[in-house]
């Protein structure tokens, strides 16, 4: 503590009041001079402990410090007392307890990084075991060209199902990271459902589907057209996969002062009661997934509403059909 310049100068500067004090108070009397070297011992004596003790809690707090940046994030330095001391003890518990709740998060995205890499690798272990096995049957010299053109037309499929993969995962990490801009466009849900059943009307005709549609052409909500595109379109193909023949799908679509909202139901097998609470997680294959399901529509469909203001619930049972309801709300909740 004396080592301490600014503590130096402080007992440079009462020592040399205190002397002049007594030398003044000599020339008075010596009962007055006594008294005053009494009063200035106190006096310095008071300050050093006071100091002293400053010091002390200064201490204690850059230990408390050391032992954070170790790693020990459940300390607590606070002591609910008033004064400039307390309130930097505060601010500090602050700052460490943020800096903590950071280093979980960054912990908990890198454990998420190490599963998307894994779940790839995964997914994309089986397609690539396939096309070598297929290129080195290729290969073989005596290979009829009926089998060639078989063999190639099933690499071509795989390379169609690695980039589609990809993509997919490439842009469910982007909403992940909230990196993806969405706009916020005026969208009529008309427009919005014709554009969604582009892709899966060829599907539905193979299988003699029939699709209705209800909802007031007026209806209409902020949103990005075609990223909310993207995810009905996945909601339909999941439905268009697990309807029978000769199955029906309906969409309806609503608007009150709260949200607008999209039910897409369809008459197929359901979705087992076991599997609803994990449909939405990427990855996921319930019991009647087909074979080559990846399950990844649903989890990107998800995403893209819940980036929206959006929320997705669903309703199912094996046997009785599913209904995915939507609903954009109009204000943030």
């Amino acid at each position: 503590m004396l080592r301490n310049r600014e503590n130096q100068i402080l007992l440079l500067v009462m020592g040399s009041i205190s002397l002049s004090a007594i030398v003044i108070a000599a020339f008075i009397s010596s009962v007055t001079a006594a008294l005053v070297i009494i009063v200035s011992v106190l006096l310095t004596g008071t300050a050093v402990l006071f100091t002293k003790r400053r010091y002390y809690e200064l201490e204690k707090l850059s230990v408390y410090l050391r032992e954070i940046s170790s790693g020990q994030a459940s300390l607590d330095p606070r002591d609910n007392q008033e004064g400039e001391l307390s309130i930097l003890k505060n601010d500090i518990y602050k700052v460490t307890r943020m800096l903590s709740e950071h280093r979980s998060l960054l912990q908990r995205d890198k454990l998420q990084l190490t599963d998307a890499i894994s779940d790839i690798s995964h997914q994309l272990k089986t397609p690539i075991t396939s096309m070598t096995v297929m290129a080195d049957l290729l290969s073989a010299p005596d290979l009829p060209p009926l089998k060639r053109t078989e063999f190639t037309h099933h690499i071509r499929i795989q390379l169609e199902r690695i980039d589609w993969l990809v993509s997919s995962l490439l842009k469910l990490a982007k909403m992940e990271a909230g990196t993806i801009p969405f706009k916020k466009d005026r969208i009529h849900m008309g427009t919005l459902i014709e554009k969604a059943l582009e892709p899966v009307m060829i599907p539905m005709d193979i299988k003699g589907q029939t699709v209705s549609i209800t909802g007031d052409d007026n209806v209409s909500f902020a949103g990005d057209f075609r990223w909310t595109a993207e995810a009905v379109i996945n909601i339909l193909k999941n439905g268009v996969e697990h309807t029978p023949e000769g199955g029906a799908i309906t969409i309806t679509f609503s608007d009150n002062v709260l949200y607008t909202e999209i039910v897409i139901a369809d008459n197929g097998e359901g979705i087992p009661k076991e599997d609803l609470p994990y449909i939405f997680k990427r990855f996921y294959k319930g019991k009647n997934a087909n074979e080559g399901s990846i399950g990844i529509g649903l989890a990107m469909a998800h995403s893209i509403i819940a980036s929206q203001n959006g929320v997705i619930d669903v309703t199912s049972g094996s046997g009785r059909g599913t209904e995915f309801r939507i609903k954009f709300y109009k204000h943030v909740i």
